[in-house]
Protein backbone atom coordinates (compact mmCIF):
# COMPACT_ATOMS: atom_id res chain seq x y z
CA UNK A 1 0.00 0.00 0.00
CA UNK A 2 1.35 3.03 -1.41
CA UNK A 3 1.42 6.04 1.75
CA UNK A 4 -1.21 7.98 2.10
CA UNK A 5 0.21 11.03 1.50
CA UNK A 6 1.31 9.99 -1.85
CA UNK A 7 -2.46 8.98 -2.58
CA UNK A 8 -3.83 11.93 -1.93
CA UNK A 9 -0.70 13.60 -3.72
CA UNK A 10 -2.06 11.55 -7.03
CA UNK A 11 -5.35 12.19 -6.55
CA UNK A 12 -5.53 15.57 -6.33
CA UNK A 13 -3.18 15.89 -9.20
CA UNK A 14 -5.47 13.40 -11.91
CA UNK A 15 -8.36 15.91 -10.32
CA UNK A 16 -6.74 19.67 -11.36
CA UNK A 17 -5.25 17.79 -14.46
CA UNK A 18 -9.30 16.85 -15.03
CA UNK A 19 -10.16 19.95 -13.91
CA UNK A 20 -7.43 22.05 -16.92
CA UNK A 21 -8.80 19.92 -19.60
CA UNK A 22 -12.30 20.46 -19.22
CA UNK A 23 -11.76 24.24 -18.96
CA UNK A 24 -9.86 23.72 -22.18
CA UNK A 25 -12.28 21.74 -23.83
CA UNK A 26 -15.24 24.54 -22.98
CA UNK A 27 -13.16 27.52 -24.38
CA UNK A 28 -11.68 25.65 -27.26
CA UNK A 29 -14.95 23.65 -28.30
CA UNK A 30 -17.02 24.77 -30.77
CA UNK A 31 -20.41 24.31 -28.52
CA UNK A 32 -21.00 26.24 -25.63
CA UNK A 33 -23.08 24.32 -23.26
CA UNK A 34 -22.93 25.88 -19.96
CA UNK A 35 -25.03 23.62 -17.74
CA UNK A 36 -23.10 20.50 -19.46
CA UNK A 37 -19.49 22.42 -18.15
CA UNK A 38 -20.48 23.38 -14.69
CA UNK A 39 -21.80 19.83 -13.92
CA UNK A 40 -18.62 18.04 -15.25
CA UNK A 41 -16.69 20.49 -13.24
CA UNK A 42 -18.60 20.41 -10.25
CA UNK A 43 -18.03 16.46 -10.24
CA UNK A 44 -14.43 16.51 -10.72
CA UNK A 45 -14.70 18.85 -7.55
CA UNK A 46 -17.02 16.24 -5.49
CA UNK A 47 -14.93 13.45 -6.62
CA UNK A 48 -11.42 15.20 -5.18
CA UNK A 49 -13.50 15.76 -2.08
CA UNK A 50 -14.49 12.67 -1.94
CA UNK A 51 -11.73 10.77 -2.58
CA UNK A 52 -9.11 12.53 -0.45
CA UNK A 53 -11.72 12.58 2.83
CA UNK A 54 -11.92 8.30 1.94
CA UNK A 55 -8.05 8.04 2.11
CA UNK A 56 -7.93 9.70 5.82
CA UNK A 57 -10.99 7.87 6.82
CA UNK A 58 -10.56 3.85 6.40
CA UNK A 59 -13.80 1.63 6.30
CA UNK A 60 -13.80 -0.14 9.29
CA UNK A 61 -13.72 -3.77 10.10
CA UNK A 62 -12.26 -4.20 6.32
CA UNK A 63 -8.83 -4.98 6.02
CA UNK A 64 -6.89 -2.31 5.03
CA UNK A 65 -5.19 -3.60 1.82
CA UNK A 66 -8.31 -4.26 0.30
CA UNK A 67 -10.06 -1.26 0.74
CA UNK A 68 -7.02 0.85 -0.65
CA UNK A 69 -7.05 -1.09 -3.77
CA UNK A 70 -11.05 -1.04 -4.04
CA UNK A 71 -10.98 2.79 -3.28
CA UNK A 72 -8.05 3.00 -6.14
CA UNK A 73 -10.15 1.13 -8.47
CA UNK A 74 -13.36 2.77 -8.23
CA UNK A 75 -11.41 6.09 -8.47
CA UNK A 76 -9.98 4.81 -12.14
CA UNK A 77 -13.50 4.12 -12.56
CA UNK A 78 -14.76 7.78 -12.25
CA UNK A 79 -11.99 9.14 -13.75
CA UNK A 80 -12.79 7.28 -17.39
CA UNK A 81 -16.63 8.75 -16.47
CA UNK A 82 -15.15 11.80 -16.30
CA UNK A 83 -13.07 11.94 -19.00
CA UNK A 84 -15.78 10.49 -21.35
CA UNK A 85 -17.87 13.66 -19.97
CA UNK A 86 -15.07 16.08 -20.95
CA UNK A 87 -14.58 14.32 -24.46
CA UNK A 88 -18.20 14.89 -24.94
CA UNK A 89 -18.33 18.78 -24.17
Amino acid sequence: MANKRVLKRAINLVCDELFAEAVAATLYGNDHHRDNTEAVLYCIMKTQRDYVCRVSHPEPGMPQRLYYKNLREKFSAQVSEIVDQINNL
